[in-house]
């Protein structure tokens, strides 16, 4: 009896099997995260529609948005004019669908130029801190105190008022949120032990800054480079309608300035690429409240 026992207690006393657990990447992660916030979503839907109206428009709708196609003042849903036609007669749909492309364009240029000057700055002052600090700091206070609508409308008045000038205007202006939340971020890493680690085996100032730091600090540089798109746009927009944006090129602020005057008889040229410049400043707004809760490991449980 006690030798038919005892395979039964070693049975019993073997260890249990345990099935492997995987780990998601922090990627993966993220993306599903973002994939389930609704409001993401449908920011991403949005944005979509208007970047491929905006791209294969002119394509598949090709017309000239300055030529005149109706009557003036002509009522939106008529016959020559689905959406009207503004105070001398463009097809407002026609200028709608060209003038994205440079609002768009702007918003985007503007808001890679405002994070790479926001990044660079910020990363030399975090991470080098003591005088470099005080010095770039003091500037990132000096344009940050500045008028920025002020501002922009003197460098495009002196420049001329083009696409290139009314870009580089807005990216001198708004650069200084991204400057200080890099220079956060990289005080907080500067003395990890994985920076002190590179530190010791000899690794050069610029390896550490741009391989080692930034990658680790990127998530929220992301939601800022995001955000500052819709700004760009509504920047931009609101150059347009004081007259300071490019006469020759097409845009949704052009459209809302050059009609502003006839706002009462022509509402529908004013109203028009208003509601496109809000929904798509909200469809960027919500893509960047999602990539924040994606890319934040402390709202993920939210």
């Amino acid at each position: 009896m006690k030798g038919t026992a005892l395979p039964q207690a070693g049975a019993a006393l073997a260890a249990p099997k345990h099935t492997p657990v995987k780990v998601e990447s922090p990627g993966v992660e993220a993306f599903r995260v973002f994939m389930r916030n609704p409001c993401a979503i449908a920011g991403m839907v949005m944005l979509a529609i208007i970047l491929v109206v905006a791209i294969a428009g002119p394509w598949l709708y090709a017309a000239d948005p300055f030529e005149i196609r109706a009557a003036p003042l002509t009522p939106p849903f008529s016959e020559d004019a689905w959406l009207g036609t503004d105070y001398l007669g463009r097809d407002v749909l026609t200028t709608l669908i060209y003038g994205g492309r440079a609002t768009l364009l702007v918003g985007a240029v503007t808001a890679l130029l405002s994070v790479l000057i926001g990044i660079t700055l910020g990363a030399f002052a975090g991470y080098y801190g003591g005088r470099v600090d005080a010095v770039l700091m003091r500037v990132t206070e000096f344009f940050q105190v500045l008028p920025a609508l002020l501002f922009a409308m003197v460098v495009v008045t002196l420049f001329s008022p083009s696409l290139v000038t009314v870009t580089i205007a807005i990216g001198i202006v708004s650069w200084t949120g991204t400057a200080r939340l890099t220079r956060a971020e990289f005080m907080k890493f500067r003395s990890l032990e994985f920076v002190r680690a590179e530190r010791a085996i000899g690794a050069r100032d610029a390896r550490i800054i741009w391989k080692v730091i930034v990658p680790n600090a990127l998530p929220p540089l992301v939601v800022s480079a995001t955000l500052a798109i819709g700004s760009a746009i509504l920047f931009e927009a609101g150059l347009s309608f004081l007259g300071l944006g490019e006469p020759n090129q097409m845009s949704w602020g052009l459209m809302i300035g050059s009609s502003r005057q006839y706002v009462l008889s022509c509402w529908w040229a004013v109203a028009f690429p208003g509601a496109t410049i809000f929904i798509t400043v909200l469809a960027v707004s919500l893509i960047g409240d999602g990539l924040n809760d994606a890319l934040n490991p402390k709202l993920r449980e939210r």
